[in-house]
């Protein structure tokens, strides 16, 4: 019984550190402007700028290659547009480059 408990034991503290390694270097960074972003957005995820949500199209105006921001259908020009453009204006890429995107 006490062996079963330690092996069991020991295999946990193994997998568990094995885990822990794995979270530190196998994390995933997103840049924190397209969540920003993505609330700016409508947030309708209708797909009809082209991409499959909203969440998509954040990504997209971040890199700078969608285009044009006015893509949003659902979106408002003073509502959305402009504060996101603003957004990115304040928030350049991290190089210091501002992102080529438009109206």
């Amino acid at each position: 019984m006490i062996q079963a408990i330690l092996v069991l034991g020991g295999l946990g503290l193994l997998l568990g550190v094995g885990l822990a390694v794995a979270a530190k270097y196998l994390e995933v960074f997103e840049d924190e402007r397209i969540a920003a972003v993505e609330k700016m957005l409508p947030n309708y995820n209708c797909g009809a700028c082209g991409t499959p949500g909203c969440h998509a199209f954040a990504t997209e105006i971040v890199s700078g290659r969608a285009g044009n921001v006015s893509r949003c259908k659902p979106g408002k020009p003073d509502k959305n547009f402009n504060p996101i453009l603003q957004y990115l204006k304040d928030h350049p890429n991290p190089d210091g480059t501002p992102v080529n995107i438009k109206l």
